[in-house]
């Protein structure tokens, strides 16, 4: 399901933002961008999304930064200061140049300035305040994809009601339709072969199969059943993302059947309705948790 979360916390002198962007997927599939020196964390990250989040592709960035009071982040490497003016002082000496090294000189070789190394109690600082923000941008990104799953909930009853009216209507054309088709069949039967020729037991019997391979009473039973479920796995609390892709292959599977065993063409258009809004269940339920 797609949707946004942000978080953001300060506490001494340290800001930590986490910036969540979700889409839709299958499976859940998290990729993080981390600062430099948290990059051990992205284990413990994904750990943290998953007790929330069990579905979608998302985007996690996390960006710490301390209030200009902390001073600069960078120290001078004296080895190399020394090392370098030495080299300096050994080229002027080598071409006869009589003009003094000066700072502009050295602060040409980058490498001059590095990083401070922050120590562990900073490091573990860092991390508390980037919990926070995580779990903050969760709580937002959840609140707005759950506004979202209440529109999608809704969208996904009223389809499911839609096929449920017209296995109504499909119930109601087939009642009565076994005596119906066993008169046809026996019918037609008679017209094609002489009457003397045929073995009534055995003519009935073969009648019977044939009705009962036409009858869809069991499918729909059980079609009905998965609507029931579906209904079901929608309204409760807990992620149905999975269940629902079950059960929506399950509606499909009893679609086919009954189109296929019917032979009718009003009943086959009904199917091909019902088989059209589920086909829309069907991307819907890609989006849920």
């Amino acid at each position: 399901m797609t949707g946004f979360g942000r978080g953001e916390t300060t506490e001494n002198g340290i800001t930590a933002t986490v910036e969540i962007k979700s889409l839709n997927s299958r499976y859940l599939d998290v990729s993080t961008r981390l600062p430099q020196r948290l990059q051990d964390k992205e284990l413990e990250v994904k750990e943290l999304v998953q007790k929330s989040i069990n579905r979608g592709k998302l985007n996690i960035t996390v960006n710490v930064s301390e209030a200009d009071s902390a001073g600069p982040s960078i120290a001078v490497d004296t080895n190399k200061v020394v090392g370098y003016s030495n080299i300096l002082r050994e080229l002027i000496e080598a071409a006869g140049i009589d003009e003094p090294i000066t700072i502009r000189d050295i602060t040409q070789f980058n490498d001059v300035f590095i990083n401070k190394e922050e120590d562990e109690e900073i490091l573990e600082e860092k991390w508390k305040v980037t919990v926070k923000a995580l779990k903050e941008a969760v709580s937002s990104l959840l609140k707005m994809r759950t506004q979202e799953g209440d529109q999608l909930k809704k969208d996904l009853i009223d389809r499911i009601d839609f096929i449920d009216e017209n296995i109504k209507i499909i119930t109601k054309e087939t009642n009565g339709r076994a005596d119906e088709t066993r008169e046809k069949l026996l019918e037609r039967i008679n017209n094609l072969i002489d009457e003397d020729k045929i073995d009534p037991e055995r003519l009935e019997m073969e009648v019977a199969i044939l009705v009962d391979k036409m009858d869809v009473t069991e499918e729909i039973v059980r079609l009905r059943s998965h609507l029931k479920f579906f209904k079901e796995a929608v309204e409760q609390p807990e992620p149905a993302g999975r269940q629902l892709n079950f059960l929506t292959q399950e509606i499909n599977r009893e679609l086919n059947t009954i189109g296929s065993k019917a032979n009718n063409s009003e009943i086959a258009q009904y199917v091909v309705k019902c088989k059209e809004a589920l086909e829309q269940i069907r991307e819907q339920v890609q989006n849920v948790e």
